[in-house]
Protein backbone atom coordinates (compact mmCIF):
# COMPACT_ATOMS: atom_id res chain seq x y z
CA UNK A 1 0.00 0.00 0.00
CA UNK A 2 0.84 3.41 -0.47
CA UNK A 3 -0.16 6.30 2.23
CA UNK A 4 0.08 9.57 0.74
CA UNK A 5 0.20 12.63 3.23
CA UNK A 6 0.03 15.86 1.85
CA UNK A 7 2.01 19.52 3.41
CA UNK A 8 1.79 22.66 2.09
CA UNK A 9 -1.82 24.20 1.78
CA UNK A 10 -2.93 27.10 3.24
CA UNK A 11 -4.19 30.98 2.70
CA UNK A 12 -2.72 33.08 0.20
CA UNK A 13 -2.95 36.10 -1.94
CA UNK A 14 -4.43 36.41 -5.11
CA UNK A 15 -1.42 36.58 -7.49
CA UNK A 16 1.02 34.56 -5.00
CA UNK A 17 2.60 30.88 -4.63
CA UNK A 18 2.21 27.64 -3.26
CA UNK A 19 3.90 24.32 -3.19
CA UNK A 20 1.69 21.24 -2.15
CA UNK A 21 4.29 18.32 -1.25
CA UNK A 22 3.23 14.83 -1.14
CA UNK A 23 5.34 11.84 0.54
CA UNK A 24 4.26 8.58 0.33
CA UNK A 25 5.10 5.54 2.48
CA UNK A 26 5.60 2.55 -0.28
CA UNK A 27 9.44 1.96 -1.27
CA UNK A 28 8.19 1.20 -4.88
CA UNK A 29 6.82 5.16 -5.28
CA UNK A 30 8.93 4.81 -8.60
CA UNK A 31 6.04 2.26 -10.07
CA UNK A 32 3.55 4.72 -9.45
CA UNK A 33 1.83 7.60 -11.42
CA UNK A 34 0.91 10.50 -8.86
CA UNK A 35 -2.00 12.75 -9.97
CA UNK A 36 -3.41 16.21 -7.80
CA UNK A 37 -6.93 16.44 -7.81
CA UNK A 38 -9.05 19.39 -6.46
CA UNK A 39 -12.36 19.89 -4.71
CA UNK A 40 -14.09 23.09 -4.47
CA UNK A 41 -17.49 22.90 -2.41
CA UNK A 42 -20.57 21.94 -4.24
CA UNK A 43 -18.58 20.64 -7.26
CA UNK A 44 -16.88 17.12 -8.13
CA UNK A 45 -12.98 16.91 -8.06
CA UNK A 46 -11.40 17.74 -11.14
CA UNK A 47 -8.02 16.70 -12.49
CA UNK A 48 -5.29 19.17 -12.08
CA UNK A 49 -2.24 17.04 -13.10
CA UNK A 50 -0.38 13.84 -13.87
CA UNK A 51 3.09 13.05 -13.45
CA UNK A 52 3.47 9.35 -15.47
CA UNK A 53 5.62 6.85 -13.40
CA UNK A 54 7.50 6.11 -16.25
CA UNK A 55 8.84 8.87 -18.09
CA UNK A 56 8.25 11.73 -15.61
CA UNK A 57 5.77 13.26 -18.62
CA UNK A 58 3.42 15.01 -17.75
CA UNK A 59 -0.60 16.52 -18.28
CA UNK A 60 -2.15 19.31 -17.42
CA UNK A 61 -5.83 20.72 -17.31
CA UNK A 62 -6.63 23.67 -19.21
CA UNK A 63 -6.63 25.99 -15.88
CA UNK A 64 -4.00 24.87 -14.82
CA UNK A 65 -1.52 25.14 -17.83
CA UNK A 66 1.06 27.79 -17.34
CA UNK A 67 0.42 28.67 -13.67
CA UNK A 68 1.06 24.74 -11.94
CA UNK A 69 3.80 22.51 -12.22
CA UNK A 70 3.89 18.82 -11.08
CA UNK A 71 7.29 17.44 -10.43
CA UNK A 72 8.41 14.27 -8.41
CA UNK A 73 11.64 13.24 -6.57
CA UNK A 74 11.75 9.40 -6.74
CA UNK A 75 14.85 9.63 -3.93
CA UNK A 76 12.73 11.29 -1.11
CA UNK A 77 8.95 9.69 -2.18
CA UNK A 78 7.37 12.84 -2.55
CA UNK A 79 5.88 14.20 -5.30
CA UNK A 80 4.69 18.45 -6.13
CA UNK A 81 2.41 20.75 -7.36
CA UNK A 82 4.17 24.50 -7.70
CA UNK A 83 1.16 26.90 -7.84
CA UNK A 84 1.86 30.10 -9.29
CA UNK A 85 -0.20 33.18 -9.68
CA UNK A 86 -3.58 32.23 -8.18
CA UNK A 87 -6.59 33.22 -8.57
CA UNK A 88 -10.12 33.28 -5.61
CA UNK A 89 -11.34 30.53 -8.22
CA UNK A 90 -8.98 28.37 -7.44
CA UNK A 91 -9.83 27.93 -3.48
CA UNK A 92 -10.60 24.39 -2.70
CA UNK A 93 -9.61 21.08 -1.15
CA UNK A 94 -6.39 19.44 -3.13
CA UNK A 95 -5.38 15.86 -3.13
CA UNK A 96 -3.03 13.78 -4.07
CA UNK A 97 -3.60 10.11 -5.74
CA UNK A 98 -1.01 7.54 -6.73
CA UNK A 99 -2.08 4.64 -9.64
CA UNK A 100 0.10 1.91 -9.91
CA UNK A 101 1.58 2.10 -13.43
CA UNK A 102 -0.12 5.04 -14.06
CA UNK A 103 0.51 7.55 -17.03
CA UNK A 104 -0.36 10.74 -18.59
CA UNK A 105 -3.46 8.82 -19.54
CA UNK A 106 -4.94 8.23 -16.01
CA UNK A 107 -7.45 11.23 -15.54
CA UNK A 108 -10.13 9.78 -13.73
CA UNK A 109 -10.53 9.81 -10.10
CA UNK A 110 -12.18 6.59 -9.99
CA UNK A 111 -8.52 5.19 -11.73
CA UNK A 112 -6.40 5.65 -8.81
CA UNK A 113 -5.54 3.74 -5.87
CA UNK A 114 -4.28 5.64 -2.97
CA UNK A 115 -4.97 9.03 -1.67
CA UNK A 116 -4.01 11.73 0.68
CA UNK A 117 -6.29 13.48 3.31
CA UNK A 118 -6.92 16.36 1.73
CA UNK A 119 -4.96 20.03 2.43
CA UNK A 120 -6.99 23.29 1.76
CA UNK A 121 -6.01 26.48 -0.52
CA UNK A 122 -7.26 29.56 0.10
CA UNK A 123 -6.79 32.37 -2.07
CA UNK A 124 -8.39 35.90 -1.10
CA UNK A 125 -8.68 38.39 -3.51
Amino acid sequence: QAQLVETGGGLVQAGGSLRLSCTASTRLFRNYGMGWFRQAPGKERALISVISYSDDSTYYSDFAKGRFTISRDNAKNTAYLQMNSLKPEDTAVYYCASKLYGTTASREPREYNFWGQGTQVTVSP
